[in-house]
């Protein structure tokens, strides 16, 4: 595994990262979390669909392609405890995937840019490259728990809404969409996981995710002995027996 180069893996769980933040934000502003049909039956009437999201809310007739009612003030107005708690994990979790994006981005170009021996005067630093990419691969698992946990209360709370009222509720795309860019960000902490894992067994403290003292020479060279390395000067004292 090319572990002192940008590695693959790395840039696969960049690319998986981008498509799962992308995906959140498609899924935070799909108006389509909920559905609310109306059937009516009036032979002269249509039957009439009403899409709520996390900010807008919109009402359709069956066939139609237009918003009868667009409401561009229901993200103040909620009163589903679950997109509530949703127009707040969300962008939390965005923001966090963002965070984890750019210390991955700041590992890939450490990594591609570092000398092939450490600089002493930079070894206090706290996070390395490999660093980078083990708190990217935290940040983007907590990013997934964050936004994947209300989405599954979506199909719990459409349950109770049936319940409580009619069975009219019926849960969107858009909860789909919100999951399956929580599962990518599991697969890019997974990833990043599995690049830090095979590649810290490597004598390098450039896989040290933090610097335990400042790495010397004999981190990358040994051309003495161990013995004489303790002491410059050996001394070898004999020892007399005595046989009867």
């Amino acid at each position: 595994m090319g572990c002192r180069d940008v590695h693959a893996a790395t840039v696969l769980s960049f690319l998986c990262g981008i498509a799962s933040v992308a995906g959140l934000f498609a899924g935070t502003l799909l108006p389509n979390w909920r559905k609310l049909r109306l059937i009516t039956f009036n032979r002269n009437e249509k039957n009439l669909t009403v899409y709520t999201g996390l900010w807008v809310k919109c009402a359709r007739y069956d066939g139609s392609s237009d918003c009868l009612m667009y409401d561009t003030t229901w993200y103040s107005s909620v009163d589903q405890l679950d997109l509530r708690v949703l127009q707040f994990a969300l962008p939390l979790s965005i923001l966090i995937a963002m965070g984890a994006l750019l210390l991955c981005l700041i590992g890939m170009c450490n990594t591609a840019f570092r000398s092939s021996v450490p600089n002493i005067k930079l070894a206090k630093c706290l996070v390395n490259s490999a660093g980078c990419h083990l708190v990217a691969g935290l940040l983007f698992f907590l990013a997934g728990t964050v936004s994947l946990s209300p989405s599954i209360w979506v199909f719990f709370y459409n349950t109770h809404l049936n319940r409580k009222f009619e069975p009219v509720f019926t849960f969107d795309y858009a909860v789909y969409v919100t999951i399956a860019s929580a599962g990518g960000l599991f697969m890019t902490s997974l990833l990043l996981f599995v690049w830090y894992c095979a590649c810290k067994s490597l004598p390098s403290p450039f896989w040290q995710p933090l610097y335990s003292h400042p790495p010397s020479m004999h981190a990358y060279s040994q051309p003495y002995s161990a013995r004489s390395r303790l002491s410059a000067i050996e001394i070898d004292i004999p020892v007399v027996s005595h046989s009867n």
